[in-house]
């Protein structure tokens, strides 16, 4: 074989060796996650809208993304173009020595987000934490750094006050949990990765960046709750002592009655409650509620359509007018395939048949996961979508209904089940139409 053609072999399977090993390093399966970055074009990211807003430069060369100073030595961050609260992200990153870069997190242009620095520069540091100031200093992660390689890179940001978590190359790097008292943090926003500028570092150096994957975490209370690396909470024994239990046992549906359809197009797998296929009806808990808090992840396929109902009678009648209904819906498809106009109550995070939520873009599309939390005490009525307040201190004795024949929430049941709905059409298909996970609820 000729010697050109032999060391082109090595060069490819030594590239190839190095992408696994950063792969095999990692602390999360990232196989089902969604990817942020198509290895050929920029699409999905931007250079503006959060706080550090520059003049660097971003390509993709090889199926790489690839930043380095713009001129005038220019410095400056590239965003997903979506806000993230809660979330889970991991990449392979490779620095030309010397370079500073980092991952951002929940940037704004009005509120600090953070950063976990990858600061291979003489003076720098790998995992640091930073917002407008050191937060907390990591002296030692630049011994697990490899120098002019790729690095498997992964953070977790959860919580508010936020808890940062990284790995690198599968080992623990850094982990700050921000005090109850910070003020001044976005509670959601952009995710960022960064070409620093301004360093006089020699010309042509290069931050690169592939396998970029993410999920979205459950929006949950870092003090009351633990999470595993599959996005399942726990109640820590403050959680416990709080109040908060679980409503599903993760195997079974103890606790729970369906009403309406095929019992066998509903089952627990993976500590989720799954539903497949077309059909109305609901899944019920046993238990009755009348104040509570109750938190619950959801995810949709194509034209499903759920809600979640609470305090609904269970002697009968519609469970989102004889108690009330917070709508979950695919609103990207539902009007262009059913030909329809819906009223602003019908998206998701509508209080069926009274009112809209305050954001329509607080939800996330077909096949991610959304949290909504909940708290229902007396009158009062408060929903956070994904981290989001859609209905904030709403007293349902005055909230105006708008769907004919619904009676007012004065005459509705005072206490009744939490159920999930089941109401998707023949344009759903037959598969997964609807995943619920992470049921807690804690009566008040």
């Amino acid at each position: 074989m000729p010697r050109l053609l032999i060391a082109a072999v090595v060069a490819t399977l030594t590239a190839g060796l190095v992408a696994q090993d950063s792969r095999a390093a990692s602390r999360f399966d990232t196989s089902s996650w969604r990817r942020l970055f198509d290895g050929t074009s920029l699409e999905g990211w931007t250079t503006t809208g959060g706080r550090y807003d520059g003049g660097a430069v971003w390509t993709v060369e090889d199926g790489v993304l690839v930043g380095r100073e713009g001129p005038n030595h220019a410095g400056g961050l590239l965003y997903t173009t979506t806000s993230h609260a809660s979330f889970a992200i991991a990449m392979d990153v490779s620095l030309d020595d010397p370079f500073d870069s980092g991952v951002f997190v929940r940037m704004t242009p009005k509120a600090k987000g953070a950063q976990v620095t990858l600061d291979a520069v003489e003076g720098g540091e790998i995992g640091g934490i930073y917002s407008d100031g050191w937060i907390k200093h990591n002296p030692d992660g630049k011994s697990k750094w490899r120098h002019n390689d790729w690095n498997r890179v992964e953070v977790r940001c959860t919580g508010n006050p936020m808890v940062i978590e990284s790995w690198l190359n599968g080992a623990p790097l850094s982990t700050h949990r921000f005090p109850a008292d910070a003020t001044g943090f976005a509670d959601t926003g952009l995710i960022g990765i960064q070409v620093h500028g301004n360093r006089n570092d020699p010309p042509g150096k290069r931050a690169r960046f592939r396998n970029l994957r993410m999920v979205d975490l459950p929006v949950f209370d870092t003090a009351a709750f633990s999470i595993d690396d599959a996005g399942n909470l726990t109640p820590n024994d403050r959680g416990v002592a709080d109040g908060w239990r679980p409503l599903i046992n993760g195997k079974t549906l103890d606790g729970w009655k369906i009403t309406g359809g095929r019992e066998s197009s509903i089952q627990v797998k993976d500590g989720c409650l799954v539903v497949a296929g077309a059909g109305d009806g609901d899944i019920r808990t046993s238990e009755l509620f009348r104040d509570f808090e109750f938190s619950v992840d959801w995810r949709i396929a194509r034209m499903a359509n759920s809600g979640i109902f609470l305090r609904a009678d269970p002697a009968g009648g519609n469970p989102a007018f004889s108690g009330c209904e917070l709508q979950i819906l695919d609103d990207a498809n539902w009007e262009a395939v059913t030909k329809s106009k819906l009223k602003p109550w019908q998206f998701t995070g509508g209080l069926y048949g009274s009112a809209a939520p305050s954001d329509r873009n607080a939800v996330r599309g077909v096949g991610y996961w959304n949290t909504y939390r909940i708290k229902f005490v007396g009158t009062k009525l408060d929903v956070e979508l994904n981290g989001v307040a859609i209905h904030k201190d709403v007293d349902t004795s005055i909230v105006p209904i708008e769907s004919e024949g619904a009676k007012p929430f004065l005459e509705r049941a005072k206490s009744g089940f939490i159920g999930l709905q089941r109401h998707s059409p023949a344009e759903a298909g037959g598969g997964e139409t609807l995943r619920f996970r992470n049921l807690f609820v804690r009566p008040r």
